[in-house]
């Protein structure tokens, strides 16, 4: 806890016929980030013609996979699953090495592929066929309205026959010119649509050349006359029938493709799993180094991993392997990888400082400190009992349900969850249930403090809290630069906050009726300002605008817990607001129906959970803006770099891996 987990560095060498035994326990165990070798006396690692094909049959696969989950039943859904989704089965494969694998890959799509692609074929020329249906249909009622045989709309070998339409402004001049350009040989019939004209040229063959560039000029949008015979009010029946007709295939097709999708998208998604695994273990090859008969890599792992690992390497290498366990050099702090070790009940709060950056190996992990620091101010900042307990009843479900996949949503959660919690406990100091729900109900409630009417004393109460939290990042930053060596900068930048800050504590306190704390408070606070203008004066010439500008920088940082009170106040008023609307309408009736009650009801349903969502989303925003700019400001980068470790990616395989 507060530290990361120590890590050491491994290099390793061993022949070429253990790769790919090697590279499957490493990516199946999950716990060595492999990092790039850099040797002049021997050369890269490539993939081989396996690796690629994994990579071809990846790609080929997916898109079998996307094809069957259009067409897969849904199962299960809803809330329930929502909250408490089921654990997918895994099933075993047997690895007997990359070609192995390979060839059952190979196998299993000469089956499946051919299959799903002549349905997939099927489909896809069915749809095309009915666009291509319902886009004649369209023409055909457009040339309805002529009332002609389609047959009259075709060329012959004397006349060329041209359909289309044109603006209507265009329209007269555009008969104009065709007649000026053929001489007056061209017969048209037309037809307005709105803004439109419908119109079908005749001309002669010899003429054609003449009229044509005519009626590019002018725009001229050309109607393709669909196949048939007869009028196009008796070819529309002829084409429904067949729109009727390719719809039945299309709907036969698609059972086709239900029937496959439950045939094969399980196994399809299964090799697919197992396909990009392999691709992704072939992604580190560029990093290991090799010789025509061995080969090397090197990374990074946990120590506790390090018995494990070793007897893996062994036991996979029949003891054929060069190992090198490493301490982590000065040299290399900045490029150890970072993996947080926190206690149970803290890891969950891990995500929220990923989210800023991981700690350095020679930092202070803060993820224990604002497991509280956050949920405090979460609740702080709600101050309303009744909110506290929907957003845990909702928390406490959905980390019973995701906890055994410990993903991002069980972690989310897991952080409400606590936050309700503290949500709940300064819900009681205030007396705040639904707002003042209770108080307009006639109930008598307790509370230490009125968040509208004592408005000073949570202000007071918020930058007390302030200053307690920046005084101990400080610390916290003064003590890992004494660590690290760094004891002038400890002073200079860490201590002399610290003395400043007990300063003010004790200005206050003096000023409150504690005269005998001034003195002190006066030497604290002149001590800390001459540390901190030293400071200030190693930059040169700006010493004194930075001196100015950083200690008003302070202030701010401080003031900035104001919002503390600003959100509870928040959170208060717009419950009140929703009460009073609520009293208003409640005794309104017409006759004999109470429909105020009706409305009232609704009303404080609906706006205490708006309430609920609104401010317990701005709670949680400036929850973290506190901890991430004003409390991290204080000693932490979160410039580490975090821990990837080479591994696989398993939810519906396993794999039975024996060296």
């Amino acid at each position: 806890m507060f530290r990361p987990e120590e890590m050491v560095k491994i290099e390793v060498i061993t022949l070429n016929r253990y790769k790919d035994a090697l590279l499957t326990y490493l990516h199946e165990q999950g716990v060595v980030e492999i990092r790039e070798l850099e040797v002049k006396v021997a050369q890269k690692d490539s993939p081989n013609e396996y690796h690629r094909k994994a990579a071809s049959y990846s790609i080929t696969i997916s898109r079998l996979v996307d094809f069957l989950k259009t067409y897969r039943k849904a199962n299960g859904g809803g809330i329930r699953e929502f909250f408490f989704p089921p654990e997918r089965a895994k099933k075993t494969y047997k690895y007997e090495g990359i070609e192995r694998l390979i060839k059952d890959v190979e196998d299993f799509l000469s089956v499946v592929e051919p299959e799903i692609k002549a349905v997939e074929s099927k489909i896809t020329a069915t749809q095309t066929e009915i666009e291509r249906i319902k886009a004649d249909i369209t023409i055909l009622e457009l040339l309805s309205a002529l009332n002609l045989d389609v047959s009259y709309l075709r060329p012959t070998d004397m006349v060329e026959i041209v359909v289309g339409t044109v603006d209507r402004n265009k329209f007269t001049p555009l008969i104009e010119e065709v007649k000026k350009a053929t001489e007056g040989r061209v017969v048209f019939v037309s037809k307005d649509f709105k803004d439109k004209v419908l119109v079908v040229f005749a001309f002669l063959k010899r003429d054609y050349e003449k009229a044509n560039p005519v009626l590019a000029k002018y725009s001229l949008e050309r109607v393709e006359v669909p196949e048939g015979e007869g009028t196009p009010r008796e070819l529309i029946k002829v084409y429904e029938e067949k729109l009727r007709a390719k719809e039945r295939e299309l709907e036969k097709a698609k059972k086709d493709a239900e029937t496959l999708a439950e045939k094969y998208y399980e196994d399809v998604v299964f090799y697919q799993e197992l396909m990009e695994n392999e691709r992704d273990k072939a992604t580190v090859l560029p990093m290991l180094a090799r010789t025509n008969m061995t080969f090397a890599m090197t990374g990074w792992l946990p120590r506790s991993e390090v018995p494990e690992v070793l007897e893996g390497i062994k036991r996979v290498t029949n003891g054929k392997a060069y190992i090198n366990i490493m301490e982590p050099s000065k040299e290399e702090l900045d490029e150890i990888p970072i993996k947080l070790k926190n206690p149970g009940w803290a890891r969950p709060f891990e995500m929220l400082t990923e989210m800023y950056g991981v700690p350095k190996y020679n930092e202070i992990d803060p993820t224990p400190i604002i497991t509280f620091t956050y949920s405090f101010f979460f609740g702080f900042m709600l101050t309303d009992f009744m909110y506290g307990l929907i957003i845990a009843i909702v928390a406490a479900l959905l980390v019973k349900g995701h906890k055994k996949f410990n993903d991002g949503t069980y972690k989310f959660a897991y952080t409400l969850l606590i936050s309700a919690a503290f949500t709940m406990i300064m819900g009681v100091l205030f007396g705040s249930y639904f707002g003042n729900a209770l108080d307009l109900a006639g109930f008598n409630v307790w509370r230490k403090w009125d968040s509208m009417t004592d408005a000073l004393v949570v202000l007071q109460l918020a930058l007390a809290i302030g200053l307690a939290h920046l005084f101990t990042g400080y610390t916290i930053g003064f003590i890992v630069k004494v660590k690290n060596g760094e004891v002038k900068d400890a002073i200079l930048d860490q201590l002399s906050w610290m003395l400043i800050i007990l300063g003010v504590v004790f200005l206050a306190l003096g000023m409150t009726g504690k005269e005998a704390l001034t003195l002190p408070g006066k030497a604290l606070f002149g001590a800390g300002l001459v540390l901190f203008t030293i400071g200030e004066f190693r930059n040169g010439a700006l010493a004194v605008l930075l001196t100015i500008s950083d200690f008003f920088g302070f202030v701010g940082s401080w003031l900035s817990y104001a919002r503390l009170m600003a959100l509870a106040l928040a959170t208060a008023g717009i419950a009140m607001v929703i009460n009073i609307l609520v009293q208003m309408v409640w005794g309104v009736s017409i006759g004999p129906v109470p429909i105020g009650i009706v409305i009232g009801l609704i009303l404080f349903v609906g706006g205490q959970l708006f309430s609920v969502a609104i401010n317990a989303l701005g709670a949680f925003v400036h929850s973290l803006r506190l901890q991430y700019v004003e409390f991290f400001g204080t000693f932490y980068s979160g410039e580490g770099k975090p821990f990837e470790p080479f591994k696989a990616k398993r939810e519906i395989s396993k794999l039975e891996f024996e060296a």
